[in-house]
């Protein structure tokens, strides 16, 4: 059949608007950080967001897989993709992706809502380079019907010494790694066959760079860094070899389960979640679900949060921001900088920690949303008070040494070489990383 000239004309005008920039298929791409809470805050901010967000410039997302993620975005920003509009970027990678990146101007209320230091997270050489969406640390969750329990009963604590070798005799928020350890151990069936539950932890031992910033508050507590004032690696000392042989000794106790060498941070919400783990050291993002009897009815009601234990030279919590800034090779960078600039405001700030996320909010802002997610309060309190940065892990090959941990790492602790060979190789590592 012929096609009459109207309509010829027609799908010609069709093809035409579909061919045009902001005619109806410039979107905004945002390419996020998948999985866990981060992800679910993001796109319910987003659906908010599209709403009112003219045809051109709405916000379509897109993920890569969490392992292997900022290596792949790494070598798709230098390479000059296009792919996407606007990237994730975290503390530990702002110098590393600046150079493929374009710096923003987020207003003067950006400050109102987050405060000065909380923006300097997402910030390189003096200029703003992302919206700190997330602030990341670590809590330790603990089952405050089991520890109460255990006080309460003087033949529970009589076995509980037995086992530890010495009386507990402190509240979580004054245990010591040892007084952890400890409690870990007395919850274990495998050690304590009278314990409600099977096991006394679950600790995340994947060959994954994550995991690494999970473990390193132990050896940190104890006086641990990567490097020392003259820029020696450190990685070899006493700190390091007391954390490493703990999560060993508890591994092979059975007071984690022994598919934790898989564990990241899904596992460990699953385990935690069903009501058979009595602690664990966990992202404090988990604390929504944790604490959510829709989503942890088994232990939401009796799940008690606080900072990870003290040692000997600190109490100490790693931390690090997470937030999303623009790809200089954005195609369309106009819409990409008006959302950018929304996502810095209150509204947009208190949906996204409504919706789960974990932004770091002056007090002002989060007064908003404190009685249904208390955890930001924490958030701040425990940041100011615990927060630390290794020396050198600002760096460019930063997320290198992670990963180059892990594997070191994780070997030890799956008996697949000797702890003197895990450092060594960690140590020379990471002093060709560092140099």
């Amino acid at each position: 059949m012929r096609l009459g000239r109207q309509t010829l004309a027609a799908l010609a005008l069709l093809a035409a608007s579909l061919a045009l920039p902001g005619a109806g298929n410039a979107k905004v791409t945002v390419l996020g950080w998948p999985g866990g809470s981060e992800e679910t805050a993001l796109r319910a901010t987003v659906d908010l967001y599209n709403q009112t967000a003219p045809e051109e410039d709405k916000v379509e997302l897109l993920f890569f897989n969490r392992e292997g993620f900022f290596d792949k975005l790494q070598a798709d920003m230098a390479a000059g993709s296009d792919a996407f509009d606007v990237n994730l970027v975290a503390t530990y990678s702002v110098g590393r992706y600046a150079p493929y990146m374009e710096p923003i101007d987020l207003g003067a209320d950006a400050t109102k809502v987050f405060g000065e230091s909380v923006l300097k997270t997402m910030q390189y050489d003096g200029k703003q380079y992302g919206v700190p969406t997330d602030l990341s640390l670590h809590f330790m969750y603990y089952r405050k019907d089991l520890i109460d329990a255990l006080l309460a009963d003087d033949a529970a604590k009589k076995t509980y010494g037995e086992i530890a070798e010495k009386y507990l005799g402190k509240a979580p928020d004054e245990w010591t790694w040892d007084d952890w350890a400890a409690t870990a151990l007395y919850f274990t069936e495998a050690v304590n066959p009278d314990s409600p539950v099977r096991y006394g932890t679950v600790l995340q031992m994947k060959n994954l760079l994550f995991n690494m910033m999970v473990f390193q508050s132990l050896p940190r507590a104890y006086g641990g860094d990567w490097m020392d004032a003259s820029g020696k690696v450190t990685v070899g000392s006493d700190a390091y070899r007391t954390g490493l042989e703990l999560y060993r000794k508890l591994y092979d106790a059975g007071a984690t389960p022994k598919d934790s060498l898989s564990y990241e941070y899904a596992e460990t919400n699953a385990a935690f979640a069903s009501g058979q783990v009595a602690t664990a050291l966990q992202w404090n993002a988990a604390a929504g679900d944790l604490t959510n009897p829709e989503t942890s009815p088994a232990v939401a009601e009796v799940t008690g949060i606080v900072a990870p234990p003290a040692g000997p030279a600190a109490r100490a919590t790693h931390i690090h921001g997470l937030g999303l800034g623009l790809n200089a090779k954005a195609k369309n960078k106009e819409g990409a900088l008006h959302f950018l600039k929304w996502l810095a405001t209150e509204d947009a700030a208190v949906a996204y920690a409504t919706a789960g996320g974990s932004p770091a909010l002056t007090p002002e802002v989060v007064a908003k949303v404190a009685e249904k997610r208390p955890d930001l309060v924490l958030l701040g309190d425990f940041a100011g008070k615990y927060g630390y940065v290794m020396t050198g892990a600002t760096s460019a090959n930063a997320l290198s040494v992670y990963e180059l941990q892990a594997k070191e790492f994780t070997g030890y602790w799956a008996g697949q070489q000797s702890l003197d060979d895990a450092l060594a190789h960690t140590a020379a590592g990471m002093s060709d990383l560092l140099k």
